[in-house]
Order: structure tokens, then C-alpha cells, then sequence
């Protein structure tokens, strides 16, 4: 039989995008290699890290990430578009990936973004890599936009957050798509809090009186201003970040339902945070469950188009 082209669309989901590297690890497992992988926010940052050949680096990082760790890569910044710079995690992706150009990857990469001044639809297919990867999950607000020559980009789930149509449109005739949020509808989707204590007026009192320099950096406040709460209500961070993908999710709904997929890989991740990046290790194996009952379905579509 004829090997039909096979496009993976991998979609945005923030954390719960660690079941990426699942599915794409049990469908090599399986013999199925994608000729064309396009991704958003998360899913391009997974997908263009397979398509240059680092993913054992990516899963390796990934699953040693713990919450303080990851804390570590949120430098605050001011004046630059987005609560978080980013700088820390570029480098990180610099380090992993070098100057890796998409044209020259072996597979077709395609990575979604939104231009920020037309609110278009933008695929980065050529370029350096890790600039396409950042302004992919350049979430507004939270990270600053990325400049990819004459235009300001950000994050692609605005506008496609499972981009089928893009795998179609670089001439798939087989897409897998893998959507993120299929069992979350209906769910507490509020984003995890990265700071598990309450961090009230009261407390702020007794921290200054311990240590005033330090309970009174400009960016200590700011950390507690973004991230405490008081008790039983979510902080300002994670109602920007549940918020966000509450958009995402009702267009998505939209976007697969006009153009769905020949077979859809839905991981079952609704008891995993938006924010709970340390939580890898259940992600990627929920991710390899999710491509293993998808795989009767992968040999039906194959055996129609092959």
C-alpha cells in the first residue's frame, strides 16, 4: 500500500500539553511517523522539538521539572508586553536546540501564531527555530509578543488552537489531531496555584517585620500580588490564564467541528491544572494510554487512504 502523507496537529493546553511528547513517543512506538507536524502554543513547542530531533532532551527536562524549578524560569518583567519575559526559558530552548532552522528539519514543521496589530492567522515555516516556538505559546499578557520580521506575534491558540487545517493545507491527506481539553468540558478549569499558601494582609505584616528588605522588593510585591489570594479565592494569575483558555476551548469547539480530523487523540486530562507543569510524568503517560486507543481508528483511516 501507498503510505498516505500524515499531518499531526498537535493543540495548545498550556501543562497538559506534556501528553504531546506521549502520543508522539507510542505512535514512533506504533510506526507512525508524521510527514508534516503542526502545532500550537504547546504543541508547537513539543512539535518543533520532535521535528529536530530533541526529544529525548524535552522529555528529559520535562519530567524532572518540580514546581520550584519551575519558578525559576518566571523572570518578571516590566515594560516589555508580558508579565513574564521569557528570557529564561529561551535561553533554556537556545541551549537545547542551537540554531536549528525549521527548513532544514526533516519533518515538516509548521508552528501557529497570531499577529497581534490584524489579529491574522500566521504559520511560521521558516526561520530559526526557537523564535517560532516562543511567539507560538506567547500567551497575551503573560509572555511579551515576539517579533518575527516586519510583525508582532503572540500566542496561535487565539485564532487555531488544533491546526488540522493547516496540516491539510501543507497537503496532508491523513490528519491526526491531538486535542488537549476533550474531557475538561464542564470541569473546575480554574489553573492550578503555583503558591499553595494563603498570602493575606496579615501575613504580608509579619514578613516584613522578619526581613523589610526583602518583604518589600518591588518584585517580591509584585510576585505576591500575581500570585497570593485570599482563602478560598484564585489569584489574579490563574484567572487570566483559566480565562484564556476558556476562549481557546469554545473556539476550538468551533474550529473541529467545521474541520474535523480523521482521527482525534484526546488525552483524559482534566484532573491535571493548567499550570501544574510538574505534573509531566501522568501527562506524558496519559498522552502514550490516549495514543493507544486511538490506534484501531489510525489503521481503519490508513487502510481507507493508503
Amino acid at each position: 500500500m501507498t503510505k498516505p502523507v500524515i499531518g499531526l496537529a498537535l493543540g495548545a493546553g498550556i501543562a497538559r500539553g506534556w501528553a504531546h511528547i506521549g502520543v508522539l513517543q507510542r505512535l514512533e512506538e506504533a510506526g507512525i511517523r508524521p510527514d508534516i507536524i503542526c502545532g500550537t502554543s504547546i504543541g508547537a513547542l513539543v512539535g518543533g522539538v520532535h521535528a529536530a530531533g530533541k526529544m529525548e532532551v524535552l522529555d528529559h527536562w520535562a519530567r524532572e521539572l518540580t514546581r520550584g524549578r519551575m519558578f525559576r524560569y518566571l523572570d518578571l518583567a516590566f515594560g516589555s508586553g508580558g508579565l513574564i519575559g521569557g528570557k529564561k526559558l529561551v535561553r533554556r530552548l537556545e541551549e537545547d536546540c542551537g540554531p536549528i532552522r525549521i527548513e532544514e528539519m526533516s519533518i515538516r514543521f509548521a508552528a501557529v501564531t497570531t499577529e497581534l496589530a490584524t489579529g491574522h492567522e500566521i504559520w511560521v515555516r521558516n526561520g530559526p527555530l526557537v523564535p517560532a516556538l516562543t511567539a507560538s505559546y506567547a500567551l497575551p499578557g503573560i509572555f511579551p509578543p515576539v517579533r518575527i520580521g516586519d510583525r508582532w506575534l503572540v500566542d496561535g491558540a487565539m485564532v487555531n488552537p488544533v491546526p488540522v487545517s493547516v496540516c491539510r493545507a501543507l497537503g496532508a491527506r491523513l490528519v491526526i489531531a491531538v486535542n488537549l481539553n476533550g474531557d475538561v468540558f464542564g470541569k473546575n478549569n480554574l489553573a492550578a496555584e503555583l503558591i499553595d499558601e494563603d498570602l493575606q494582609f496579615g501575613d504580608l505584616l509579619d514578613r516584613i517585620r522578619e526581613n523589610p528588605s526583602k518583604a518589600l522588593n518591588p518584585t517580591t510585591m509584585m510576585i505576591r500580588q500575581l500570585f497570593g489570594r485570599e482563602e478560598g479565592a484564585p489569584s489574579v494569575f490563574s484567572v487570566m490564564m483559566s480565562s484564556i483558555n476558556i476562549v481557546q476551548d469554545r473556539l476550538n469547539r468551533s474550529r473541529m467541528a467545521g474541520d474535523p480530523a480523521d482521527v482525534s487523540i484526546e488525552p483524559r486530562l482534566g484532573h491535571i491544572g493548567l499550570l501544574e507543569f510538574d505534573r509531566a510524568e501522568e501527562a506524558i503517560q496519559e498522552g502514550r494510554a490516549a495514543a493507544e486507543r486511538a490506534l484501531p481508528a489510525l489503521a481503519d483511516a490508513y487502510a481507507v487512504l493508503a
